[in-house]
């Protein structure tokens, strides 16, 4: 695993949207702040972790208005059906089918590769219940689609929303993900208890899936 360097990446500059003013006076009500750098990479995959709580969602979605990203997730293309569709996209949704034979990490490169721009979302705890490993799909889908990875992070004790650094996958799961470990361990989230756990035991391999 190889981090971008600073001149890899840059301080978004705020802009001045309706989303911007709606994401910052969430935050600002909230009492949280934004810390991070976003690459100099028009596609990359965003880590949503920890993530504990219902609050997650509203938290991390305003962090990206603020930092002037448009975050893109996964949805069961079920969800786009008449008359939700249009509203579902509209907030970054991405329709995969669960029932296809291509499983939705081979489906997520194929759509990361017919577009311009995606910064893709996945929170690879899969639930907010308390999990064993991590889901590794989102390492498997940046490894295949050639993009960086975002460690996106909500740290409810300095309450504090962001991205630390972007990495390049190497193609060592194990030790890529100990190196990721290093970060989120001084992260903490809303219930630490139902934190997942990175680390791998000798012998075993977490979930490769990027949805639950």
């Amino acid at each position: 695993m190889r981090y971008l360097t600073e001149a890899e990446t840059h301080v978004p500059a705020p802009v001045r949207s309706p989303r911007y003013w709606l994401g910052f006076a969430i935050l600002k009500v909230m009492g949280w702040r934004v810390e991070g750098r976003l690459p100099n990479a028009r596609k990359y995959v965003v880590i949503a972790a920890p993530h504990t709580s219902n609050w997650d969602t509203l938290i991390m979605i305003s962090v990206s208005y603020v930092m002037g990203v448009r975050l893109s997730f996964l949805m069961k293309d079920s969800m786009f059906r008449w008359p939700f569709g249009a509203f579902f996209r509209w907030l970054g949704g991405t329709p995969v089918d669960r029932s296809s034979p291509h499983n939705t990490v081979e489906q997520c490169i194929q759509k990361i590769g017919e577009v311009d721009e995606m910064a893709l979302s996945i929170a690879p705890e899969g639930t907010r219940s308390r999990v064993r490993y991590w889901k590794t799909g989102f390492y498997y889908i940046a490894l295949g689609a050639g993009v960086p990875v975002a460690l996106g992070f909500l740290d409810y004790r300095r309450r504090v929303g962001g991205l630390g650094p972007i990495v390049i996958p190497s193609g060592d799961l194990r030790a890529d993900l100990a190196e990721m470990q290093k970060f989120f361990a001084s992260i903490q989230g809303k219930h630490p208890h139902l934190s997942g756990d990175l680390q791998l035991p000798e012998g075993e391999e977490p979930p490769r899936s990027a949805v639950s």
